[in-house]
């Protein structure tokens, strides 16, 4: 593979992994896969599925579109619209965690939407408190292969290798080096793991 194709590739592949794109892959298999996720008694989950892709996907996906309109990060470039895409995140993270305390969730539905919350703001804390560079994407990638392992096992260990290539294309493209892949990674895992034992 040229140096070319190859850098190609490994975009393609950050692309297609971004955080709100596995959230939507996530919440549709897990929707089908293990519904008891999202339904209370005779309440199918159709409304509990359909908030998450609205909090999880579709509000940071906004950012992109938004960001040449909204004042403060038009103009501003990939900067600018990173930085958005934060802020569209926390507050879809926000409203996901309101929405599913106060529709009375399923405790699953609750540990999937906190951990997106979690693992935020501790991504938040470690680089700009800590400044210690965590991966985004990572913590991304791992969070649903995380919990989607936990509800339905052994079947969903093809994440791990999803996550390995990712790991490889930020690696070639020099986007993050490999502590900080592992650190955003270990962030959802812990926040998953943490979330399991007080709630479920």
């Amino acid at each position: 593979m040229t140096g070319t194709a190859k850098e190609k590739v490994c975009k393609v592949i950050r692309v297609l992994t971004v955080a709100p794109l596995l959230a939507f892959a996530a919440l549709t298999i897990l929707y089908f896969a293990k519904p008891e996720v999202f339904a209370t008694g005779e309440n199918t989950g159709l409304a509990n599925y359909l908030f998450g892709v609205l909090f999880l996907t579709v509000f940071p996906l906004l950012a992109y579109p938004l960001q040449p309109i909204v004042p403060g990060f038009r103009g501003k470039g990939r900067e600018g619209q990173r930085n958005l895409a934060i802020l569209m995140a926390v507050i879809g993270y926000i409203g996901a965690t309101i929405y599913a305390f106060a529709a009375g969730t399923p405790a699953g539905f609750r540990v999937v939407v906190l951990s997106y919350l979690f693992s935020g703001v501790l991504i938040l804390v470690f680089n700009k408190v800590f400044h210690i560079r965590a991966s985004g994407h990572a913590c991304g990638v791992a969070g649903p292969v995380a919990y989607l392992l936990y509800f339905l096992g052994p079947v969903a260990l093809g994440g791990v290798l999803l996550m390995a290539v990712v790991f490889w294309a930020s690696l070639a493209m020099r986007r993050h080096t490999l502590p900080q892949l592992l650190t955003g990674a270990l962030i959802s895992v812990a926040s998953i793991t943490f979330l399991i034992l007080i709630l479920l």
